[in-house]
């Protein structure tokens, strides 16, 4: 195996800061769409909304575990930094691989949570083609 440096996790890190971007980007409009769904729900309530709220609900707690999973990445990989900084090379390449483990299960929770979200779409679709 070749010698871990620093390159390595420097390189993650920029990868894994983007993730987080576009997570946060996600948790807003999933915060826009929670306010709404609130206001419309105590305004009419039904069914469809039901639905949808109780969908958010699970997508939430998907971003939440996402965001989670990618800030742990992300510490172990400066963490990994440090690590090489003072020579403990074998520990470094214990804790980069964490890093990359829990960048995987980021990942992967990002995935359920897109499946998640095509569902909350075609709820808002099959309430579109019945009323037609």
């Amino acid at each position: 195996m070749e010698q871990l440096n620093l390159t390595t996790p420097a390189v993650l890190f920029s990868a894994i800061s983007l993730i987080m971007l576009a997570y946060t980007n996600r948790f807003l409009a999933y915060a826009s769409l929670v306010r709404s769904l609130h206001q419309r729900y105590q305004e009419a309530p039904d069914s469809v909304l039901l639905g949808q709220i109780v969908n958010m609900k699970r997508r939430l707690l998907l971003t939440r575990a996402m965001q989670i999973l990618g800030i742990s990445s992300l510490l172990l990989c400066v963490f990994t930094m440090f690590l090489i900084y003072v020579h403990w090379q074998t520990m470094a390449e214990v804790v980069f691989g964490i890093a990359l483990v829990l960048l995987i299960l980021s990942l992967g929770t990002s995935i359920r949570e897109i499946q998640i979200s095509v569902k909350a779409l075609d709820i808002q679709l099959g309430d579109m083609t019945e009323t037609k």
